[in-house]
C-alpha cells in the first residue's frame, strides 16, 4: 500500500505544529519554509485536517493554525484517515459494509482483513508526540526520510 504525497505531508505539518506550545499558532508560511514545502500544497492539506477538527484557524497578525489537542491524543492514524479516508489495503474493506458481491467466497478476504488489522493497530499506536519528537533541532532541510530524496 502507498499512501499519497498529502498524507506524508500531513504527517509533516501535524508534527510542526506540534513543537509548539499548546494553543500557539503557526503560519503555515513558517511551516512551508521550514519544512520546504510549498505553501500552496500545504493549504490543500490544512484543509481537510480543519475539516474534521484536528487543527483550528485563528486570524489576523497572529493567525494561522494550532492543534486542537494534545500531541499525545492524536494518533498517525486519524491524520491519515482525513487525508486519505479509508487505509484498508483494498476496496472492499474500505466500508463498514463489504459490498463486495464475492466476498463471501472469496478465500483471499482473511489475508486481506488481517492486513487492515496490522496497519489499522500500527497507524493508530503512533502518536504525533512521538513523531514530533524525531523532528531535527535546527532548521537545516534535509532529506525527509530513508529513501534520501529531498523535501520538494
Amino acid at each position: 500500500m502507498k499512501f499519497s504525497t498529502k498524507s506524508r505531508y500531513a504527517l509533516r505539518l501535524m508534527a510542526e505544529l506540534a513543537r509548539y506550545a499548546p494553543g500557539t499558532t503557526v503560519s503555515l508560511k513558517e511551516i512551508s519554509e521550514r519544512q520546504n514545502l510549498s505553501l500552496k500544497y500545504l493549504e490543500q492539506i490544512v484543509t481537510p485536517l480543519a475539516r474534521v477538527g484536528l487543527v483550528k484557524s485563528e486570524r489576523g497578525n497572529q493567525g494561522g493554525y494550532r492543534l486542537t489537542k494534545a500531541p499525545a491524543d492524536y494518533t498517525a492514524g486519524e491524520i491519515l484517515r482525513a487525508i486519505e479516508g479509508s487505509v484498508a489495503p483494498i476496496p472492499c474493506l474500505g466500508s463498514e459494509t463489504n459490498e463486495c458481491p464475492m466476498w463471501e467466497q472469496c478465500f483471499t478476504l482473511p489475508f486481506w482483513t488481517g492486513l487492515d488489522e496490522v496497519i489499522n493497530q500500527y497507524i493508530d499506536s503512533v502518536t504525533l508526540e512521538q513523531l514530533s519528537s524525531q523532528l531535527p533541532a535546527s532548521d537545516k532541510k534535509e532529506g525527509c526520510c530513508s529513501c534520501g530524496t529531498k523535501n520538494a
